[in-house]
């Protein structure tokens, strides 16, 4: 049984234009490089970005490892990209860049959905403090990549 689902955002700001920001978020096969719970990326053909790419993300988040079946499911440049994920959670998210003078805010936001034998709802809450402290780190993991690509 399925229910409402938490949702997570998380905001850092860099001192970057979005198409800098968009340059390496592009890059789906270089987000291991930058998100601390993705191990490998396997992409399921030669689509490497736009809507429709599919690929497996390995992913491990303390003792949990998992393979989510991820689909991009919007890809805007220099604006947003949104993925499907489905593996043991199913989980919907989207990047969202937006400008503030030279500055580019990046914004993910994520609603959680686990499965009746994960808890249901309850579960997700129960997760949703630990995929926000991921997130969190992932996005300040790409911010201080971005700081030394640039």
């Amino acid at each position: 049984m399925r229910g409402p689902a938490p949702d997570i955002t998380i905001e850092v700001t860099v001192p970057h234009s979005a198409s800098d920001v968009w340059a390496e978020l592009r890059h789906i096969d270089r987000h291991v490089q930058w998100m601390s719970d993705a191990q490998c990326i396997t992409f399921h053909d030669d689509q490497r970005e736009g809507v429709g790419t599919s690929l497996d993300c390995r992913t491990k988040i303390g003792p949990l490892v998992t393979t989510d079946v991820m689909t991009i499911t919007r890809w805007d440049d220099n604006v947003a990209m949104g993925v499907t994920h489905h593996g043991i959670f199913t989980r919907r998210g989207e990047f969202v860049l937006s400008t503030d003078g030279s500055d580019t805010r990046i914004m993910w936001h994520e609603r959680l959905e686990f499965p009746w034998w994960c808890g249901g709802v309850v579960g997700a809450l129960v997760a949703r403090p630990i995929a926000r402290a991921v997130w969190r780190k992932n996005l300040i993991r790409l911010a201080d990549l971005l700081g030394s690509a640039l």
